[in-house]
């Protein structure tokens, strides 16, 4: 059976729990306040997509791929972003919540998170070099054996990065939040006023 190859199409307030989308490559849309939650996004392909005040909680993401798409205003819990397909894997998160997604193992290099919820994150084993984590909180995410090398943190609050188990080479961090660094050192340290 073949696949639908839709190009330059925008959806809006729908909901695909209830009418499914159809199964195939989409490039250069748009998909405005439309619903995913639970939906089977499997073997879908997303090109130079938008994704703006949608809700893609628990969509099974089994082989999915996402190339250049941006997530804007998105409730995004619970995705396994380690099940989709790695081939020119990238993505960009303004505004979302993405809490107890996961990423493990995957390569997302030069990744934008903006303005967004991390809570309990799964980063383990990701490269994330040159990736900007900007005004983002990241309370409980796990970051081990992750590439962090020139990663950018400095506007970020709540993150737990351990020095020891994570590349960090020319990462940036801010004063203010470095506690984040040292928490395994069970150290107090005191904020001057």
């Amino acid at each position: 059976m073949k696949e639908a190859y839709i190009l330059d199409q925008n959806f809006e307030n729908t909901d695909f729990g209830k009418s499914p989308l159809e199964k195939g490559e989409y490039e250069n849309c748009t998909f405005l306040n439309c619903n995913f939650e639970y939906t089977n996004l499997s073997d879908f392909k997303f090109t130079d997509c938008e994704f703006i005040g949608c809700n893609l909680s628990m969509a099974k993401l089994s082989n999915t791929a996402f190339r250049d798409v941006i997530f804007k205003g998105c409730k995004m819990f619970g995705l396994q972003f380690s099940d989709c397909n790695e081939f020119g894997l990238s993505f960009k998160f303004d505004e979302c919540s993405l809490n107890n997604s996961t990423f493990y193992k995957t390569t997302i290099k030069k990744t934008l998170f903006k303005n967004s919820k991390l809570i309990e994150v799964d980063f383990e084993e990701c490269d994330l070099s040159n990736s900007v984590f900007t005004s983002c909180d990241l309370a409980g995410a796990v970051f081990v054996n992750a590439n962090l090398e020139k990663a950018d943190f400095r506007t970020s609050i709540n993150y737990s990065i351990d020095p020891n188990t994570n590349k960090l080479k020319k990462a940036k961090f801010s004063l203010s939040e470095v506690h984040g660094l040292l928490y395994k050192l069970d150290i107090q340290i005191e904020r001057n006023s």
